[in-house]
């Protein structure tokens, strides 16, 4: 049990910041950036230039302008269509970066499944949520929209960096939130679309 402990502690930390991927793109990597550099968490060889000042540098400006961009009208949508994609490669490298003792090829499987898979359907569910707010209430409520996603990211890599089995356990939850609620508004969008027609 104890050789497996590692590995499940692993999991939750990336499942935790695959979870945060799904908010946001870079503020979870500033997060891992920052800690590694601290000195808080360790990084395998591979995944080294994550600690470095650079990444640290770059990973910070691009969560501030990330940030920023989401809060400006128009441009929120935009940034969902590139989100999801680069969400699940950010969820596949940071889920990737906690496994230092795993085979390359069972390391980058078990990341673009597990992590890519929740930041892609976190950032999925969270892009819906924003084109409904933005057919509903004309744009205004997205601002809304933004500060949950920059919060629940924020909170989600605090929890993955010190509190990783409770991170697990939310990222399970917002799982399950996203599919459910995400049926629920695919089925009432294909009823409302059958109407039309």
């Amino acid at each position: 049990m104890s050789d497996i402990l590692p590995f499940i502690l692993s999991a939750f930390i990336g499942i935790g910041l695959a979870a945060a991927s799904g908010f946001r793109v870079f503020l979870p990597m500033f997060a891992v950036s920052l800690a590694s550099y601290l000195g808080w968490i360790p990084m395998s060889d591979n995944f080294e230039w994550l600690s470095g000042l650079p990444t640290l540098i770059t990973t910070g400006v691009a969560t501030i302008i990330e940030i920023i961009a989401y809060y400006i009208p128009i441009v929120d949508n935009f940034l969902d269509t590139i989100t999801i994609p680069l969400a699940t490669i950010a969820g596949s490298i940071l889920f990737a970066s906690q496994f230092m003792e795993l085979g390359t090829f069972p390391q980058w499987a078990l990341a673009l499944i597990a992590g890519g898979g929740t930041a892609a359907t976190i950032a999925s569910g969270f892009a819906g949520t924003r084109a409904a707010s933005t057919a509903t209430t004309a744009g205004i409520g997205n601002n809304v929209v933004a500060t949950t996603e920059t919060a629940g990211a924020g909170l989600m890599s605090i929890l993955s960096i010190f509190l990783p089995v409770l991170a697990f356990i939310f990222a399970i939850v917002l799982l399950v939130l996203v599919l459910f609620f995400g049926r629920k508004l695919w089925r009432k969008m294909k009823t409302q679309n059958s109407g039309i027609f």
